[in-house]
């Protein structure tokens, strides 16, 4: 983290626009059911309230694409944070037009704004020059806080950088801090566990991991690609039939590099995607025609448990099996289970696996949660974040 952040730098009494993370998700009503991306923010606003400065926060809501819709109004975001804060939030009718730069102009010291959902600007997503200089214009100085839409080079994330100084907030330094600790200088022994869907998603990460973990689990759909390769039938679960030649390299990778690579030796196999089906643990080698795995079996728990309890450092990514649906969240929840008792850097590396660890009430007990699943996987592959390369060093 040779990045500036919040404290490097003079805010007293300055306009300053923070790029937040409000994409928080909401019930039909709009009500929204889980606040922790809000919350996650507060700190650094409560520090700039502290330096008197006028504060004007943006974030994104959704996918709506350049079109301005009511559903994606970032409103109850606006409500929350007043509630939150204790003090009234006032949100902009728009992005970057006449009632943004009217409330804008109005602020004094410790009032805060909201502009409405930056999305709502066609330009957003393709970092249009001309209003990344429009949101700048609004303010002095820019602060990104905003890790989850730190891999994404968008307006409102890098394009404002070029115009106005750009620091980071506490959220981004504390995601550096712990991603960045546990990957470059972790106690030993170091374990990775990644789960998901597909192989193709996190090659990159575990190319990377392979060259420094001591122990990698894998758990979720993307393990029935490596039994694939590995010549074995895998019923009707999810396979990417093309990767199947780069599973094997991957094995051989591990060996080569010394890493302790493990897969299922038992999953839990179901009759069709409902949580309702008919299941049954069958082998992985042993995975009948019609039937699809969904989580990892009770042996494979327990081997998996056993390895974790020497861990000093365990890095978690991507759910072990299918936890939306009780019947096939016992791996996943089993894991955090044992997680929680580790005397040992624990670290999630956001998306579902936050969610699961949060849905199974242990979010407490680990180290860090990180609130971004894409940014965070991309970091651990040791891609450039641009909404992190854009601001000043220290």
């Amino acid at each position: 983290m040779n990045k500036k952040t919040v404290r490097d730098i003079d805010l007293k009494g300055k306009k300053v626009i923070v790029r937040c993370d409000f994409n928080v998700p909401q019930d039909e009503n709009g009500k929204i059911t889980d606040n922790r991306r809000i919350v996650a923010a507060l700190p650094t606003i409560k520090y700039l309230l502290e330096q008197n400065c006028k504060i004007i926060l943006c974030s994104h809501l959704g996918r709506p694409k350049g079109e301005v819709k009511p559903e994606f109004s970032l409103a109850p975001v606006a409500a929350e944070l007043s509630r939150l804060l204790g003090q009234e939030v006032k949100l902009a009718k728009d992005v970057v037009g006449e009632d943004a730069k009217r409330l804008a102009s109005e602020l004094k010291e410790k009032e805060i704004m909201l502009l409405e959902n930056v999305r709502f600007e066609k330009g957003e997503e393709k970092n249009d020059p001309e209003l990344a200089k429009e949101l700048a214009d609004l303010a002095e100085v820019f602060v990104n806080d905003a890790f989850g839409t730190a891999h994404r080079a968008h307006s409102s994330t890098a394009g404002i950088a070029n115009y106005l100084p750009a620091v980071s907030g506490f959220l981004i330094e504390k995601e550096l801090k712990f991603l960045g600790e546990t990957v470059n200088n972790p106690k030993r022994p170091f374990v990775a566990i990644l789960g998901g869907k597909k192989v193709s998603d996190k090659i990159g990460v575990i190319e990377s991991l392979l060259e420094k973990v001591d122990t990698l689990m894998i758990g979720g759909a993307m393990a029935y690609t490596f039994f694939k390769a590995q010549g074995y039938n895998v019923g009707n679960s999810i396979c990417e039939l093309d990767k199947l030649d780069l599973a094997l390299e991957l094995i051989e990778k591990a060996k080569t590099k010394g890493v302790k690579l493990m897969l299922p030796v038992d999953t839990k196999v179901g009759k069709e995607f409902a949580k309702d089906t008919e299941s049954k643990i069958v082998k992985y080698t042993e995975i009948p025609d019609g039937w699809e795995g969904f989580d990892i079996g009770p042996e494979t728990i327990e081997m998996y448990k056993k390895e974790l309890e020497s861990a000093k450092t365990v890095l978690w990514n991507g759910p072990v099996g299918l936890f939306e649906f009780d019947q096939f969240a016992v791996g996943t929840n089993e894991i955090a289970a044992k997680l929680a008792t580790l005397d040992a850097v624990t670290v999630i590396g956001g998306g579902d696996s936050a969610a699961a660890v949060e849905k199974a009430g242990l979010a407490d007990k680990m180290t860090h949660i990180s609130t971004g699943g894409g940014a965070s996987l991309e970091f651990l592959e040791g891609k450039a974040l641009p909404g992190i390369e854009c601001l000043l060093d220290k």
